[in-house]
């Protein structure tokens, strides 16, 4: 046990590296009870003891309520202890502060600590000693000898004001597990109460509060904006462009040369249309369509040529790529590439000249592909659709264009027909809309209605996706096959194999709601859409294609084609949202490369590519739910003690998961609120039963709750089981 001396050295210590660290070396005594997080009167007491002992020795000096370093102190350097059984790895820390290291050596996370943590935060590249095992699961446990490199460039928190010249930052535990202090030089004019994005300037040691600088300001903490922005930020992503991004894309010439419409195959004159949400500005993609005397139908896809505009290396490259896709909020998109292009000159308006890059197809009655081209194009939209006003032509709606809305109808379906009898997946998962109110707050919750104007518009572009990998696959039979690869390197889409452990776990948990889900040997599409089927048009049936999207894979990009699983499709890569996806635009460039000669990319560099832009879809689809579920809470945080039927969704031991009908909000009833009995976890069934009353509640089974409480900054909806 240490002695009372030995805890006063390194209390010494401690006071004097936190002068070491801060740029001007002083801080007031107040700002060091905050950053060492004191408390209580004795270690407030402590501290004094400790700066009194410290000027008495001139390691430091006191002047108008600052503390100084002594002009003698020198800064030690710390050096991490060496051992044979150091890895390096990514740490992921829980609210709680318990770390877990992935690495790539390790089959398992290794587990640290919270007092082994150190100064690493979240997604830190770290260097880890293992020091043991944890009992029972084997996991490696171990301590943190080093952070090679920061994980993020920014964290999100709340500045709370805590006297006139001290401030600390809460942070929201999804950034980090810890909260800042920050001095007043570096509010950059935020003021209490604000939500801020902030870096990290320095930690000095595990037991103080590590040094923030607020880089900007998103708005009063529980407003629509700083809530709203706050998920950008968790998700490492800011709304806007840097300032020399923006001038450079102001500069891009929106006019078209017309001997650049030479160079191009005109189809100005051609009957060509789009079809989008009735809100959508960045318009990617157009359609032509009419049959040919031999009875094939001869479609035309029509894509942004965003690559014409978007030059490899120059800074709108750079940030495009670093973004990787645009995202969509609830009340607002974040773009890919600044609105002047997104939503201006490369977007397919109507009755405006646009550059295309087009794929063309010739497609029998049976939906076989006969022929195809693609192509450098020039249009002019005739027609703006939106999927409702599309929708009316389908149903007979008289229109100068019914003739080829219909015919797109027409293929699309024998399209549709096709893929399924082929292996196609038929997943329909039910997604929220919000009506809100001038001020983002959510007035009514409806689920999006699926019409076949939808489904019309995904055929044709699945078609020309599936089309461009084919056509690279062409490329590769007429070269050297022995180096067709590498003289044709392609990016595509894939999507492998749903991982048959996650499957047979979804047989438990339908098998005793009387759902026969037979795997057999070997999975195929066949055996999930029947059992898609059996739940079609059931309460069941939102339930169990949740969870059979959860089993899936997730899909990738990647140099190596993996075919596409869940479409059936042996070749298969994106082309047609090169406003909206960085991995179209490598596709554009890979083709239009190969159509004069070119090689643009290699494979090492796609598989690159492909990772990073995986990942950034990855956290994109995380923000794009984070502001759904944060809407949801808002919804129903004005909604306390109403009552609700819903759907239970999912079961375990610490309580039951329940979705809410025609709403589709999901709460949990807590173990704890489940008074009238002592349940207990049935695995085999999947359910919570009671010892008394032998009342279980199961998956599926329909219910009455009430809403207990809500957490806007946690996201999370307590439910209450209604009387």
């Amino acid at each position: 046990m240490s002695s009372k001396k030995d805890r006063l050295s390194k209390f010494e210590d401690l006071v004097v590296d936190l002068l070491k660290n801060n740029p001007d070396g002083k801080l007031t005594r107040e700002q060091i009870i905050s950053v060492l997080r004191l408390e209580s009167n004795n270690e407030i007491k402590r501290l004094d003891k400790t700066l009194g002992r410290l000027a008495n020795q001139n390691t430091i000096s006191r002047k108008d309520n600052y503390v100084f370093l002594g002009k003698n102190t020198r800064k030690k350097v710390k050096k991490s202890s060496g051992s044979s059984h150091v890895v390096e790895g990514k740490i992921d820390i829980s609210v709680r502060g318990t770390g877990y290291v992935i690495t790539d050596e390790l089959d398992q996370d290794i587990m640290i600590s919270s007092r082994d943590v150190g100064t690493a935060l979240n997604d830190d590249k770290v260097r880890v000693k293992i020091t043991g095992q944890k009992k029972g699961s084997g996991q490696p446990r171990g301590k943190i000898l080093e952070i090679l490199e920061r994980g993020k460039d920014f964290y999100v928190g709340t500045l709370t004001k805590v006297s006139k010249e001290n401030f600390v930052i809460e942070s929201d535990k999804k950034s980090v597990h810890t909260n800042f202090f920050v001095l007043p030089e570096f509010v950059n004019g935020a003021e209490d109460g604000d939500k801020v994005i902030f870096e990290l300037v320095d930690w000095v040691h595990p037991k103080a509060l590590p040094e923030a600088r607020i880089k900007s300001v998103l708005g009063k903490s529980g407003s629509n904006d700083a809530n709203v922005l706050s998920i950008l930020a968790e998700n490492d992503m800011v709304a806007e462009f840097p300032k020399q991004v923006e001038e450079y894309a102001n500069q891009i010439p929106t006019e078209i040369p017309e001997e650049e419409c030479h160079r191009r195959r005109d189809l100005r004159d051609e009957n060509v249309f789009t079809i989008d949400p009735e809100d959508a500005k960045d318009f990617d993609d157009a359609l032509s369509i009419k049959k040919l005397d031999n009875g094939n139908y001869y479609l035309g896809v029509h894509i942004a040529d965003v690559t014409h505009y978007l030059t490899p290396k120059t800074v709108l490259d750079e940030e495009a790529h670093s973004r990787g896709t645009s995202v969509y909020l609830v009340d607002r998109v974040i773009p890919m590439l600044p609105e002047v292009l997104s939503n201006g000159v490369c977007s397919l308006r109507p009755n405006e000249d646009k550059l295309t890059y087009s794929c063309f197809m010739e497609i029998a009655p049976n939906g076989k592909l006969v022929d195809y081209s693609v192509e450098e194009t020039v249009i002019h939209s005739k027609q703006r659709f939106t999927y409702e006003q599309a929708q009316e032509v389908i149903e007979g709606k008289n229109h100068k264009y019914a003739k080829e809305v219909k015919l797109a109808e027409e293929l699309a379906r024998i399209l549709l027909d096709k893929r399924f009898r082929e292996g196609a997946i038929d997943f329909d998962t039910p997604e929220p809309k919000f009506v809100l109110d001038d001020n983002g707050k959510p007035l009514k919750v409806i689920l999006k209605e699926r019409i076949f104007a939808h489904r019309l518009i995904e055929e044709c572009m699945l078609m020309a996706n599936k089309t461009v990998a084919m056509h690279v696959e062409e490329l590769r039979k007429k070269s050297d096959k022995k180096r067709s690869k590498d003289l044709y390197p392609f990016f595509y889409r894939v999507h492998d194999k749903p991982d048959q452990e996650k499957l047979a776990s979804i047989a438990e948990q339908v098998k005793p709601i009387g759902i026969k889900f037979d795997l057999g040997d070997k999975i195929s599409p066949k055996k999930i859409n029947d059992l898609l089927k059996k739940v079609e048009n059931t309460s069941l049936e939102y339930i169990v294609n949740g969870l059979m999207l959860r089993a899936m894979a997730k899909a990738e990009y990647s140099p190596n084609n993996l075919g596409h699983f869940g479409l059936g499709f042996g070749h298969y890569a994106h082309f047609t949202s090169p406003i909206r996806r960085y991995p179209d635009v490598i596709v554009h460039r890979l083709l239009k490369g190969y159509n004069s000669g070119a090689r643009v990319y290699t494979h090492d560099q796609l598989k690159k590519d492909g990772e990073h832009c995986s990942e950034r879809e990855r956290v994109a689809v995380d923000a794009e739910r984070d502001s759904i579920k944060l809407k949801q809470v808002e919804f129903l945080s004005g909604k306390t003690g109403e009552k609700f039927d819903g759907i239970i969704s999912g079961v375990m031991e610490r309580g039951i998961f329940v979705n809410l009908k025609d709403i589709y909000c999901e709460g949990m009833i807590r173990m704890s609120d489940l008074k009238s009995d002592y349940f207990v976890f049935n695995e085999k069934r999947h359910a919570l039963v009671g010892r008394k009353s032998g009342k279980q509640f199961q998956l599926g089974d329909e219910i009455r709750v009430y809403v207990k409480s809500t957490n806007l900054e946690k996201r999370q909806i307590d439910f209450g089981l209604a009387k």
